[in-house]
């Protein structure tokens, strides 16, 4: 996995999403789809510096924060602009499809 994406914890969840753009995967190492993605979000962090913060919730680690967000399957992404959620994608998705999502709330 890239350096470039930010693992996030129930603690620092809201100050990392509090300003910009982000985009979170919740997911879980079992998750064959969620392992799909991964890749994706990699490329799309090394595309996207200084103008999109893209992080990481492992489910099983961190459960108040997807319990708090209402996730019900993964992978699940969330799309925050300064710390409120503007959209969801949920299920692995191609990478264009995740970059035209992003996109939308630059």
């Amino acid at each position: 996995m890239s350096n470039l994406v930010k693992h996030l914890t129930d603690a620092d969840f809201a100050a990392a999403t509090a300003a910009g753009t982000t985009l979170v995967d919740f997911w879980a190492p079992w998750c064959g789809p969620c392992r799909m993605v991964a890749p994706v979000l990699d490329e799309l962090a090394a595309d996207l510096p200084g103008r999109a913060t893209i992080a990481k919730v492992n489910i099983d680690e961190q459960p108040a924060t997807a319990a708090g967000y209402g996730i019900q399957s993964i992978p699940t992404l969330l799309l925050f602009k300064d710390g409120k959620p503007v959209g969801k994608l949920v299920g692995a998705q191609p990478k264009a499809q995740i970059a035209a999502f992003v996109a939308r709330a630059l």
